[in-house]
């Protein structure tokens, strides 16, 4: 596993974003991939003896494809400067909280929870934590939890979502449009000897958070 491999294409690939370089850089590329996928193979065994609940995944589960969508987008740069992997039950494109890897020269992090749910799932995680209002306090406000995490990360709406009573003494808990968490990390943390001790510590103050989602998510 060599992330130093991986580091040098991502930032040779920031200023060489087009498709004719990277044609002609495809064994790099590959190597690349290569060691990342090494890189997710170890940590998904390392995170399921914290949390089991994410099963059985290899990388090609949960790795996303560096290759952008820009139909919609004023970015027209066909390719992302980033490996990114969710490590969850289902693999990427799973609707249950997980792990996310971001593997990007100067701006790494590592988060996870549930980004962007549907709008059903939106109203399971709102009605959980009404419902289990103390529990999730206690989760989020946990010291080891608030170290890596001091926010819950992304919009919120502007009232009361609808469904739930505006007089909720907890309803800010209530306004978030994702139920998920980043820390960011820098560029020397991914070559230290202990990164996969590292990480496991970050998965570990996040393990209750995920778990009281998937409990939403199943119920």
């Amino acid at each position: 596993m060599d992330l130093k491999k991986v580091f040098d294409f991502l930032i040779a690939l920031k200023f060489n974003n087009n498709r004719a370089w990277f044609k002609e850089n495809q064994k790099e590329y590959k190597e690349a991939k290569s060691e990342f996928e090494q890189f997710i193979d170890l940590l998904i065994t390392s995170i399921s003896g914290v949390d089991n609940s994410v099963g059985i995944l290899s990388a090609k589960d949960c790795m996303f494809r560096i290759h952008r969508d820009v139909r919609f987008s004023k970015n027209k740069e066909p390719y992302k400067v980033n490996f990114g992997a969710s490590i969850a039950k289902g693999g990427r494109k799973s609707p249950f909280a997980g792990y996310y890897i971001h593997f990007e020269p100067d701006n790494s992090f590592i988060g996870g929870g549930i980004y962007q749910p549907d709008s059903k799932t939106l109203k399971s995680i709102r009605t959980y934590i009404f419902n289990n209002v103390d529990e999730y306090k206690s989760i989020i406000s946990d010291k080891h939890f608030k170290e890596y995490f001091p926010e819950i990360y992304g919009d919120k709406l502007k009232t009361a979502p609808r469904g739930f009573p505006k007089d909720f003494p907890d309803i800010g808990l209530l306004n978030n449009k994702h139920y998920a968490v980043i820390h960011p990390e820098d560029n020397s943390f991914w070559f230290k000897d202990d990164l996969i001790e590292n990480i496991l510590d970050i998965v570990k103050a996040q393990y209750k958070f995920n778990r009281f989602l998937n409990s939403a998510v199943i119920a």
